[in-house]
């Protein structure tokens, strides 16, 4: 394996034949190049880890060699040679970029050499790094959004395809799904990556409040304005503002905000200096926007700006199936956290998280492997350790806890204990509990598939049960 790819550069054919010699016999891979212009074109097929060059070339000299190369070679590293004379050059050159210089004419081999792989070795170590920082930004951003479930694959897939865009994005979910996670992953698969990632939960401040935190505020526009303040707006400006509850937005500010949206521009609180700035918006909510629009509560305008791209986050309900590696991926983090040697999920306990409905969705999961975690002293999470209100349901042991049962929870315990107490017969069961057996049927499919079904109200009409 050749010691490292190394470009050199000098209109000087026997310079560059030298040159070659010496490194070749050394063990690295050599290409030559006659000018700047010419080396261009070697760097994006060569992919050398070093560019040697003349400082001083027609046409294209090594200062613009350099700075040009760098994009399609980030990691490489540029050793400029020089003539005595030029000294100065060389010192401005390496104040610009270059790792290092030599002068002309190269009297000892070995400082060639020496510069060379030293060069080679700090080229590898950047391009590790960049490896590095490319797969933690990977795990940062996916790796908390667990899920194998083909709704999630294709939620990631989207994002993938809207995020090099410039769109408005209106992310939709339940509480707890994770709408925060999946904005931020919006936001560092975008050009606007190295760029600010702002968060304002819309929901958290008063409308006088929520004003001065969007747009910034001048000095006296109100009382305890002591000084000019910057918005969120400029703060992400080049970036991204999340907007999280957006429907929770007056709409007095649903104005000044569709202003933003289709100018860009916005003037501070108390302000008249009209200022401009580059921020793409991602909003989220768990609200039904189409009925706040019915109701007059939120802006029909607005929706359409701000949901160019709809990503909607499946209820964890809906990916059961998730469920496993989800809990893992908490277990991970939170023994590590808490200094327990815990890495397993007992059957059981297993059993009991696939079988409850988490309302509160991957929040709430993550808030019962905590728990269990901070209250376990084995080698495994027991079903003893979870929230009451996630092991009766699962394992039939009882009634669910009152308080701390929905009405879900309770029915869905009649409707199991009736019919174990009925053998199994669905019509005696309908019987008892005063509905048809076709609701039963529904239900039974609903607690296997983890899905509602969708019923007719004429299933049960004139049966007084209860839906």
């Amino acid at each position: 394996m050749a010691r490292g790819r190394i470009l050199i550069v000098d209109d000087e054919a026997n310079a560059r034949a030298a040159l070659s010699e010496i490194l070749r016999d050394e063990g690295f891979e050599t290409e030559t190049a006659a000018d700047g212009f010419k080396a261009l074109g070697k760097v994006e097929d060569f992919h050398p880890e070093v560019i040697l060059t003349d400082l001083k070339m027609p046409g294209l000299d090594g200062i613009g060699l350099m700075e040009k190369a760098k994009a399609a070679a980030p990691d490489a590293v540029v050793i400029v040679m020089t003539a005595y004379g030029t000294i100065n050059s060389a010192v401005d050159a390496v104040k610009r970029g270059a790792e290092n210089y030599l002068t002309k004419p190269l009297d000892d081999a070995d400082v060639l050499v020496a510069l060379v792989a030293k060069g080679v070795e700090k080229a590898r170590l950047l391009q590790e790094m960049r490896r590095l920082r490319d797969r933690l930004r990977e795990r940062n951003v996916f790796g908390h959004i667990v899920g194998e479930h083909p709704a999630m694959k294709q939620l990631l897939e989207t994002v993938m395809q809207v995020a090099p865009s410039r769109a408005s994005v209106l992310i939709l979910g339940e509480s707890g799904t994770g709408k925060e996670l999946v904005a931020e992953a919006v936001h560092h698969h975008s050009p606007r990556e190295g760029k600010p990632f702002v968060r304002l939960n819309c929901a958290a401040l008063a409308e006088s409040l929520l004003e001065s935190e969007l747009f910034g505020h001048e000095r006296g526009a109100f009382t305890g304005a002591i000084g000019r303040r910057e918005g969120r707006f400029k703060q992400a400006d080049g970036g991204t503002l999340f907007l999280d509850e957006v429907s929770e937005i007056p709409l007095s500010l649903q104005v000044k905000l569709l202003r933003f949206l289709q100018t860009r521009e916005f003037e501070r609180v108390g302000g008249n200096e009209t200022l401009k700035v580059d921020v793409r918006v991602l909003a989220a909510t768990n609200r039904d926007l189409g009925q706040h629009i019915k109701d007059g509560k939120f802006r029909e305008d607005l929706f359409y700006r701000l949901n160019v791209v709809t990503l909607e986050i499946p209820a964890l309900r809906e990916r059961a199936s998730d469920v496993p590696a989800l809990a893992s991926f908490f277990l991970k983090k939170y023994a590590g956290e808490n200094g327990k040697s815990i890495d397993e999920i007992d059957p059981a306990a297993l059993d009991a998280l696939m079988r409850y409905r988490w309302p509160g969705n991957v929040r709430e999961l993550e808030n019962a492997i905590e728990r269990a975690v901070v209250l376990g002293n084995g080698p495994k999470v027991e079903a003893k350790h979870l929230p009451a209100v996630v092991v009766p349901q699962a394992e039939g042991a009882g009634a669910p806890a009152i308080p701390g049962a929905t009405i879900y929870d309770l029915e869905r315990w009649a409707i199991l204990k009736t019919l174990e107490a009925m053998s199994g017969s669905t019509s005696r069961a309908a019987t008892v509990l005063g509905i048809s057996a076709r609701k039963i049927q529904y239900k039974l499919h609903e607690y296997q598939t983890g899905r509602r079904v969708r019923e007719r109200d004429e299933d049960d009409a004139g049966e007084g049960g209860a839906k």
